[in-house]
């Protein structure tokens, strides 16, 4: 399973990518891929399950799962 969340800014990636070290989760800061859209243009990578409770912040745009089809989109921060 790999998820990619995308930010309004470049810190709330940043801090989202510190939150899962901390967890002990293997995560990765890249460029947003072509397919999707961020206004930041950085992205999280991480294999854990993305949980809107706990992992959730305002600056949190969107999560995809990564499928042999694509981007499948699993939730959309509401503002």
């Amino acid at each position: 399973m790999e998820q990619i969340a995308t930010f309004h800014t470049h810190f709330g990636a940043l801090n989202f990518h510190r939150r899962l070290q901390r967890m002990g989760a293997e995560s990765a800061m890249m460029p947003v891929p072509r397919k999707l859209s961020a206004s930041c243009g950085t992205c999280v990578r991480f294999a854990v399950p993305f949980d809107a409770d706990t992992m959730a912040d305002e600056d949190l745009d969107k999560v995809y799962d990564r499928t042999p089809e694509g981007y499948q989109l699993i939730f959309a921060n509401e503002e």
